[in-house]
């Protein structure tokens, strides 16, 4: 392990309720026979490409395969843009303030010596945790209400380090910082020796994101099996995780089924994908999707009919050595289970959700 460092800088945040609220819609929808999920999102939201939306906030029910839906299951709709409406269940989803920040000097010493849960986040992670969204993002604002939910005696605080290469080494390795939010877990039975499964043990899951393959409209493929996906040429950001490609026994890097290019930034694999370089990009939704926009590419490249490439959990994370790490992530599952059985939770998500895809 690193020797221990003198201290560090870092930015506290504060989330905070905002007051104003927004119209009201969403609700429950009661799947009925020949129903596909591109079918009700076309019916419900007027754009059959949001079947993503439907399968992520219902990931319970479905599972990974958007297809395992059957006449008679009811589905939740998020509220997008004022749709839907006239559904049963329909909500209000409140508005929100951007996250204030201020600097705050954390004392060297181990866990042991400092008195506060310190909670390690940082930004620039959109839509999930960034200081400059509304209520620090949107798992920036569940790691908070599950805190005050469980009001562990000693307090927390939640401390925002812009420079995520450094959370794991040397932050939480040194217990400098106690436990870190969001990380995504590998699939740790069939890659045990990976980094993150040798070194950080994993929360139950905050909340679950697809990982979708983009393709170019020209030259439609879908996905709906890995033979769909033989001898391809996919694209995927220098420095974004990998594992995605070898996981439950997929192996498709491990065993040359496909190729990967990896470009510098998600906005380089768009442009080779539209220059016909590559086959499809992965990305998460909420990142592919927003860059799309931003290029102005909406009516060139599109989600792959099918299926998810993966569906990857969201988790709060604590380093083996720290002497406290199984005790402190049951503090946080229990304030996350808390505000999942008192609504808190769901209308957390709802509001982050709804105003994320009104901005597609």
């Amino acid at each position: 392990m690193k020797s221990a460092i003198c201290g560090v800088v870092l930015l506290l945040a504060g989330v905070f309720a905002g007051q104003a609220q927004a119209q009201g819609c969403g609700g429950s929808y009661v799947v009925q026979r020949g129903d596909s999920l591109s079918l009700i999102a076309d019916s419900q939201y007027k754009d059959a490409g949001k079947w993503t939306v439907i399968h992520s906030a219902n990931m319970d029910q479905i599972g990974q395969n958007p297809n395992n839906i059957r006449a008679g299951m009811r589905l939740r709709l998020r509220c997008i843009d004022g749709l839907p409406t006239g559904l049963d269940g329909g909500t209000v989803a409140p508005e929100a303030t951007l996250a204030a920040a201020a600097p705050l000097v954390v004392a060297p010493g181990n866990a042991a010596t400092r008195r506060k849960i310190n909670i390690l986040t940082g930004g620039d992670f959109w839509p999930f945790t960034d200081k400059a969204m509304p209520n620090g993002g949107m798992l920036a604002e569940v790691v908070q209400a599950a805190m005050e939910a469980a009001a562990p005696e000693q307090g927390f605080a939640i401390h925002w380090v812009d420079d995520w290469a450094a959370h794991h080494e040397p932050l939480l390795s040194n217990a400098l910082l106690d436990i870190g939010f969001p990380w995504f877990k590998p699939d740790c039975e069939s890659d045990p020796e990976t980094y993150r499964c040798a070194n950080l043990l994993f929360s139950e899951s905050m909340f679950e994101v697809l990982m979708l393959l983009f393709v170019d409209k020209t030259r439609p493929m879908a996905f709906t099996s890995d033979a769909d996906i033989q001898g391809k040429t996919l694209c995927r950001p220098a420095g974004y995780s990998t594992y995605i490609f070898d996981q439950h026994g997929r192996n498709w890097l491990k065993n040359g089924v496909i190729t990967l290019k990896t470009p510098t930034s998600p906005g380089d694999c768009l442009r080779l994908l539209v220059e016909g370089e590559v086959d499809g990009v992965v990305l998460n939704e909420f990142l592919g999707r927003g860059k799309i926009k931003e290029l102005g590419l909406e009516e060139r490249v599109v989600v792959a009919q099918g299926q998810p490439i993966s569906v990857d959990g969201n988790h709060m994370v604590v380093h083996k050595s720290h002497p406290d790490g199984p005790a402190l992530l049951a503090v946080f599952e229990k304030g996350l289970a808390e505000i999942r059985a008192n609504g808190t939770y769901q209308k957390i998500i709802d509001a982050h959700m709804s105003r994320v895809w009104a901005g597609f």
